[in-house]
């Protein structure tokens, strides 16, 4: 009976007291998010008691920052809420009335700021996440090798079977499609280097170079 009270107290004691407390917020995985906005997001407070940390009400939380991807908040007894953060990374940028907008590889609208070193411009009617002629150029951007993808420096999308890419010499790759991407990618780089301007691969049976 008194190893039974002892044990109810103490886990009262944990669970109301200072014990544990609350008193370190270790964030891994942030770059480009401030560790001050994904703390104050958090809205965990110093001597909280570990054990009534809402770990999942946390993440939800820091998941609506738009540069987060997705988090994981964890417990780390004794005094430790531990925040670990994949964040968005920028495949494509549009420009619109507002600024320059980065989209991720899933087409999520993130951020209106410049775009870093080798994001690939997008032109497209309307870019945004669920739009047809933005899917079809994610995906073809998705399927490119190393190599191919270092030079593109925009890619358009009038239509899903009219996808283009512009290289950073100035040559263009018809790709039309995004259906046969890999096929097609081994077809455009040893055409690419054959003299020409314009690359054509959306028939990849019969490419052709003009």
């Amino acid at each position: 009976m008194a190893a039974v009270l002892a044990s109810a107290v103490f886990l009262g004691v944990s669970w109301f007291g200072p014990i544990w407390a609350v008193d370190t917020i270790d964030v891994t995985g942030n770059a480009a998010v401030d560790r001050t906005e994904i703390v104050t997001t958090l809205a965990v407070a110093e001597g909280t008691p570990l054990p009534r940390v809402d770990t999942d009400a946390a993440a939800t939380r820091v998941a609506g920052i738009p540069k987060v991807a997705s988090v994981r908040v964890q417990r780390v007894y004794p005094s430790t809420v531990r925040v670990t953060v994949q964040e968005r990374v920028p495949v494509v940028f549009f420009d619109a009335p507002d600024g320059t907008h980065l989209m991720d590889e899933n087409g999520v609208d993130f951020a209106v700021e410049p775009p870093p070193p080798g994001v690939v411009r997008l032109v497209a009617a309307s870019p945004s996440y669920g739009n047809l002629e933005t899917r079809a150029a994610l995906d073809v951007l998705a399927v490119l090798p190393p190599p191919l993808r270092a030079q593109v420096t925009q890619i358009d999308a009038p239509t899903i079977s009219n996808v283009s890419l512009t290289l950073v010499d100035g040559r263009v790759v018809v790709w039309g499609s995004s259906e046969d991407g890999e096929y097609k990618a081994s077809i455009a780089l040893p055409l690419l280097t054959q003299p020409g301007q314009t690359y054509d691969v959306s028939s990849p049976d019969l490419p052709t170079i003009r």
